[in-house]
């Protein structure tokens, strides 16, 4: 290998090195962001875990019960705790995270490439947490109301379950909703995480017509596909309960529309120039 090729070959790598040293650098500050984000979420755990049981505790209610959750081994309620203490911490430090990925990246983009990316850095999280406070304020308490419609015998609000008079079942059993803490917790997380990232449908497919790969008339033409789509996603990401998935397929297929729209109105201006 002669001098002049070696001299090439630190020249190629010395922008690697660079990007790797630039990479760890942001990777560290992301650390530290959820590090000290964790301790202090952890620190207010029980009233966290109360801000998300608060659905359930308003069903209970008004069926008449206390609010009453168990857990059936040792460790399970501390590595909840965890759980929550590190989702909040990776939720609160979201718009953190996000601008350590855009000073990563930004360097290597063109200005017009600039102008393009930062509208969905600022949507992504905008736009979770728009899913994520549809499926607690809505979705969540009805359909804990719907499971604990199948109690018998506690303060029934109906007076049938599957065809069947609770009051002929109540004078030989009963039954009573008693959720763990880690199935409580599932189960929040995930509607939480199936309805936040569900919302970045229009994120995806605005991404992909700018790039060329849909248009606004395809999609269209794939309607009655998306249709059968988002409930078969709503079906698989949601309890089986109807008013999960209904909750998650229509605002789906809400998405999809107001995604063709913004691609309708990208061409147009795009053409004009």
């Amino acid at each position: 290998m002669t001098a002049e090729e070696t001299d090439d070959m630190e020249k190629s790598s010395a922008p690697l090195i660079e990007h790797l040293a630039e990479l760890r650098r942001r990777l560290i500050w992301i650390s530290v962001y959820i590090l000290i984000a964790f301790v202090i979420s952890y620190y207010f755990k029980e009233q966290i875990y109360l801000f998300l049981a608060q659905p359930f505790i308003n069903v209970s209610l008004k069926y008449g019960q206390p609010a009453k959750m168990i857990y059936t081994s040792m460790h399970e309620a501390f590595f909840v705790y965890l759980k929550v203490s590190f989702f909040t911490a990776v939720v609160a430090t979201f718009p953190l995270i996000s601008i350590q990925i855009w000073k990563f990246i930004a360097p290597g983009l063109y200005g017009n490439e600039k102008k393009a990316f930062l509208p969905f850095f600022i949507g992504t999280p905008v736009l979770f947490f728009l899913g994520a406070a549809l499926a607690y304020y809505l979705v969540i308490p009805n359909a804990w109301n719907f499971f604990m419609s199948f109690q018998v015998g506690m303060n029934d609000a109906s007076a049938t379950v599957a065809g069947v008079d609770k009051r002929q079942l109540a004078g030989v059993l009963s039954i009573e909703l008693l959720p763990t803490v880690k199935e409580y917790w599932s189960l929040v997380m995930l509607l939480i995480l199936a309805f936040g990232i569900s919302f970045q449908l229009p994120i995806l497919l605005l991404l992909l017509a700018r790039v060329g790969i849909v248009t606004a008339d395809g999609l269209a033409a794939k309607r009655k596909y998306m249709i059968v789509g988002a409930f078969a996603f709503a079906a698989v990401m949601t309890p089986p309960d109807p008013i999960s998935q209904i909750g998650l397929g229509i605002p789906i297929l809400l998405l999809y529309e107001i995604s063709i729209l913004f691609i309708r109105l990208t061409i147009k201006e795009n053409k004009d120039v």
